[in-house]
């Protein structure tokens, strides 16, 4: 499976849909992959640039020192059904701890790293409520919310899963070393990203399809408007889950983010019970591994979940991105935008496929169908 880094995801997930596990798609050869790659990516499998011996050996050593750590495949039978019902399923887990947690009701908790006293509590109180329910709390490990809401699910019924945006021998943040410990032990720390891995900015809003994936729900206790919770929010809402926000003050700005999902919709939590009477009657649809479809060369492929068309916005920065290929130089020099803020605001519109990232850091408008 790790040869099969070599090429896109979704070249991956062609391959095996065709071959049906990572030993035959690679024994398949140049012939069996024609069909399903281009001769870039076939040239990559072929010949790899990657340290595979040194990529399986640091796995390999890394499995041998956990009693609980496995790697889960996505065509294995205990693969998590919800996560084969989102866009882009992640094709392998690296799990350490409470491997069955994945079969639970999840619900995800998320919100502001730099969390009021008021929306930490908030978190403790309703991921505590949750696990008490017997939901497994899913979130990302991060400062403030995320760690109150793991700290308060630990010892219930439910559980809690931490999903890294790094390997799982990188702990980041970390300050939550111990606690990453204190997860292993008692619940489940999950990753996709190899053993080695270390902290990438782009990695973590990508891991957050997964903690919107895993989840019936995904409840936002505090965020700002440019926030990550927000892009799992999003994410949420496009796999079809319920998303929840918890009101604050009008003058916070760490409530801007929840009233912002609850003008587009998101149903407002004030008690636990508001939350635990809308998410759906016992649990999301469960569906088989693999379901397979057929694309216009007849090769069998993973079905992604159905999604919208996207409309593309007026948005400033599409307007200064223009129809070529930018620069993050040159668009600071466009919009007079600071780096911060384009960088998040850029981020979004490439979340929401406006906006193709390039080699070299350049930017480039994506067509729309």
């Amino acid at each position: 499976m790790h040869l099969l880094s070599c090429v896109s995801r979704g070249a991956a997930r062609r391959l095996l849909a065709r071959h049906g596990s990572p030993s035959a798609a690679l024994d398949a050869g140049s012939a069996g992959w024609a069909a399903l790659l281009g001769p870039d990516e076939a040239a990559k499998l072929a010949q790899p640039t990657v340290d595979l011996d040194r990529l399986v050996q640091r796995t390999q050593t890394w499995l041998e020192r956990g009693e609980r750590r496995s790697i889960l495949l996505v065509g294995d039978a205990d693969y998590p059904a919800p996560l084969l019902n989102i866009a882009d399923p992640p094709l392998m887990l690296y799990l350490d701890g409470r491997r069955d947690l994945l079969q639970q009701r999840c619900v995800a908790v998320v919100g502001s790293r730099r969390p009021s006293p008021q929306g930490d509590d908030n978190a403790r109180h309703f991921a505590r409520g949750l696990g008490q329910a017997g939901f497994c709390v899913v979130s990302g490990l991060a400062l403030g919310i995320d760690g109150a809401a793991h700290e308060a699910a630990l010892d219930t019924p439910g559980g809690t899963i931490a999903v890294l945006g790094t390997g799982l021998d990188k702990i980041y943040p970390l300050e939550h070393a111990d606690l990453a410990r204190q997860v292993a032990r008692r619940g489940l720390l999950l990753s996709e990203y190899f053993i080695g891995t270390p902290p990438m900015g782009p990695n973590f809003p990508r891991r957050n399809r997964i903690i919107a994936g895993l989840s019936e729900g995904c409840l936002v206790v505090e965020a700002a408007m440019k926030s990550g919770s927000l892009i799992t929010a999003r994410q949420a809402s496009e796999a079809g889950r319920e998303v929840f926000a918890v009101p604050g003050s009008i003058h916070s700005p760490q409530s801007r983010g929840c009233h912002h999902l609850l003008k587009q919709g998101a149903c407002l939590v004030q008690e636990l019970e508001d939350l635990l009477a809308e998410l759906p009657a016992g649990g999301l649809p469960r569906t088989s591994p693999l379901s397979l479809g057929i694309d216009e060369d007849g090769a069998a492929v993973v079905a992604p979940a159905p999604s919208a068309p996207v409309e593309p916005p007026d948005h400033p920065l599409l307007r200064a991105i223009g129809h070529d290929t930018v620069s993050l130089e040159q668009l600071s020099q466009r919009s007079g935008w600071p780096q911060d803020e384009l960088n998040a605001t850029l981020l979004d519109l490439e979340l929401e496929g406006h906006v193709a990232r390039l080699p070299g850091s350049l930017f480039q408008r994506r067509r729309q169908a």
